[in-house]
């Protein structure tokens, strides 16, 4: 099996507003919730980042396959939308993502596209059992 590098990002909430600031080291970005449920609307909601990772990795995931096989791609755009119900087996999200991809390409190459979209590193990480564990400090 291999190893992946390990990947951090901080949280950071100050008050009680929440808003909340995300840093990895180099960049940094707001999460918020939306002001009809007493956020600020200052930045997207924690599952609009979620899928905002899967369309993202997915468009850049398409744009190395096709610049790798030197297919012309002028644009790429990723709809993501995230369903979340109750069902009788409990919570499940439905994640459904719209791709479209702009250039001289065929059927075939279209359906090759599709094919590696859902193999993007975020999808499969998605599509896979994950752990979560949190521990407090003191």
């Amino acid at each position: 099996m291999a190893d992946f590098p390990d990947l951090q990002v901080a949280a950071h909430l100050i008050g009680d507003t929440y808003t909340t600031e995300l840093e990895n080291g180099d960049n940094t970005f707001l999460a918020d919730e939306p002001e009809s449920v007493g956020g600020a609307n200052k930045g997207m909601r924690p599952h609009e980042i979620l899928i905002s990772a899967l369309a993202s990795c997915t468009a850049i995931t398409l744009r190395m396959y096709a610049s790798r096989k030197q297919w012309q791609v002028d644009e790429i755009h990723v709809q993501a939308t995230l369903k979340r119900a109750m069902t009788d087996e409990g919570y499940r999200a439905y994640i459904h993502m719209d791709l479209d991809v702009k250039g001289d390409l065929g059927e075939k190459e279209r359906a090759r596209l599709l094919q590696i979209a859902r193999a993007c590193p975020v999808h499969k990480t998605l599509s896979n059992p994950i752990s979560i564990t949190a521990s407090i400090t003191e």
